[in-house]
Parts: structure tokens; sequence; C-alpha cells
């Protein structure tokens, strides 16, 4: 795996994977920034990779949903000079005809089993999540 960054302007960056896939980024405490800052791009991180190990676990459970939305928020702390997360949480939601159990096992195993971005973070920062199911929250008992 290979990235390369290509400054613009400023802070202004376009990073470019090798297949050609690109992503802008930019430091967010300047006035008007033109992409997102690297640290939004790791809470991306845990959402994109989350919700390909839940898909794939739902699939194989014969579970259809008709939409996903995974929204990722992080509490940062100050630790030497760096911010660094020191809570993540996923608001996993689902609409659709999906079994709450199913669901929340799905968002279980890919947030502490298979999710690289997760557990790379994991000793780092506590990161939890909660389901939900056409707007009500899944009960696992």
């Amino acid at each position: 795996m290979k990235i390369k960054l290509i400054n613009i302007s400023g802070y202004h960056s376009e990073v470019i994977n090798e297949d050609g896939n690109s992503i802008k980024v930019d430091n967010k405490s300047i006035d008007n920034p033109q992409g997102v800052s690297p640290m939004e791009l790791l809470l991306m991180g845990v959402a994109g990779c989350s919700s390909i190990d839940i898909i794939s676990i739902l699939k194989k459970q014969k579970q259809h949903f008709k939409d996903l939305t995974i929204e990722v928020e992080g509490e940062r702390e100050k630790v030497g000079l760096a911010n660094l997360f020191k809570k993540i949480h996923a608001k996993v939601k689902f609409t659709g005809d999906v079994d709450p159990k199913k669901a929340h096992k799905a968002c279980q195993l890919s947030f502490t089993k298979y999710c690289s971005v997760s557990m790379m973070l994991e000793g780092k920062a506590e990161i939890s999540f909660s389901a939900y199911i056409n707007g009500i929250k899944c009960d696992t008992t």
C-alpha cells in the first residue's frame, strides 16, 4: 500500500492512492479550508473500515438493510504537543428489515475484531458504538 501527497498551496494538498483515487486535505485552523483534516481522515477511516466489515457480516447472515449510515465522533485531549483522540464513538444506523441482535453483533465484531483502523487505535483511544434500526436503539438482550 502506497500513497502520494502533492501540495497545492499553503497547507492544502491532494493525497492520491495507487489506483488514482484522491482526497483533498487542509489545515482546519485556517479560514476557508479546502479539504478535510488528517484527524478527520482518521475518523473517516474508522467509518469506512467498519462499514465494509458490517456489510460483509450482514450479507453472510442474509440480513438486508435499505440504508446504512455511520456517524463517528472523536473526543480529543492534549498529550504533549499533540491533540490525540481519547474517545471515539460510532453511531451505526440502519433502515429496513434487519434483526437487531444480528446488527449489534455485526457492529461488535467489526469494532472489536475486524476493523483494522479501530485495531490500530486500540490502547490509544476508547472506541465504542451504538446501533440503531429504523431509529430504535438495538437491544442486545
